[in-house]
């Protein structure tokens, strides 16, 4: 199947009570750390596609929800398949620490996004951590 136009996507960048950000190893980034996230549904919003897919993807129920900025990925070789994505970021609350992953990702940490950075993580990923970074300083 060849793709005709771009995928909206949303990431979540998940804060539990202790200001830690949650990232997951996903093989389909070639192992490398990343934001839960994923497509936004044909008539669903932005909001309630990523509040489903954290759900999906950790467990985890998530509130208080911000956005970040949005990124566009074009046909990168840091994913496993050649796509055109636009990434909408957000950053959101929970209030447990207890994920279940779902086939998507390998592995889980929590950690501060200082931390975050000096992790084997994707590249979108870090734009995004810094761009909250950034935000928050202001």
């Amino acid at each position: 199947m060849t793709q005709t136009f771009p995928h909206p996507t949303v990431g979540a960048l998940i804060f539990n009570p202790e200001g830690k950000i949650l990232l997951v190893r996903s093989h389909k980034f070639h192992d490398k750390y990343v934001v839960p996230g994923g497509h936004i549904e044909v008539g669903e919003k932005m909001t309630d596609a990523l509040i489903r897919e954290a759900k999906e993807e950790t467990g985890l129920d998530v509130y208080d929800l911000e956005f970040i900025f949005f990124q566009e990925f074009i046909q990168d070789e840091s994913f496993w398949k050649n796509m055109h994505f636009i990434f909408f970021d957000f950053a959101c609350k929970t209030d447990s620490t207890d994920v279940v992953l779902n086939d998507e990702a390998q592995s889980y940490v929590w950690m501060t996004m200082e931390e975050a950075l000096g992790l084997p993580i994707d590249s979108y990923t870090g734009n995004a951590i810094r761009e909250l970074m950034r935000k928050r300083a202001l």
